[in-house]
């Protein structure tokens, strides 16, 4: 999801939820601790310089149970942060702790923001000589030979 589309939803709503995959909701008491961009400069694994932004939303589980955050005041701080600081209309980004920091890509299912789980990968798999997809063989298309190619006494096994 992109910065302007969760402006365009937080317009809408009463409230704001944040819910895992899983089904778990972050605590209504949440916090927005940060909004910002990440630049993320890297080689990979097959030596191409790489060059990623994100904008960053960091939530924290508080132990402040009075507190509410509002659409508005999420979007106060979305519309300050790229006042502020600058912040380009890219794809947001959420760390969240549970165990450890996790870092979720974010979705909206009508209802509530849902963080969305990241997966890693090989993004140099061409010179890894990774293939791409697996191949599929289907067994029963194997060519069969008359004769077994280990058969007793052979000294195969």
């Amino acid at each position: 999801m992109k910065l302007s589309e969760i402006k365009e939803i937080l317009a809408t709503l009463d409230h704001v939820d944040f819910q895992l995959e899983n089904g778990t909701f972050v605590p209504e008491h949440f916090h927005v601790t940060e909004v910002g961009q990440i630049t993320k400069k890297f080689i990979d694994c097959g030596g191409v310089i790489r060059q990623e932004k994100v904008v960053n939303f960091q939530l924290w589980n508080a132990d402040d149970y009075e507190h509410r955050l509002k659409p508005g005041k999420l979007l106060h701080i979305i519309n300050l942060s790229e006042e502020k600081l600058g912040i380009e209309d890219g794809e947001i980004e959420v760390e969240y702790q549970s165990g450890t920091i996790g870092k979720y890509d974010l979705d909206f299912n009508g209802k509530t923001f849902v963080l969305k789980n990241k997966t890693t990968a090989c993004l140099a798999q061409d010179a890894c000589g990774i293939p791409s997809e697996k191949p599929k063989i289907n067994i029963s298309a194997l060519p069969v030979s008359g004769t077994s190619c280990c058969t007793p006494g052979s000294g195969c096994c």
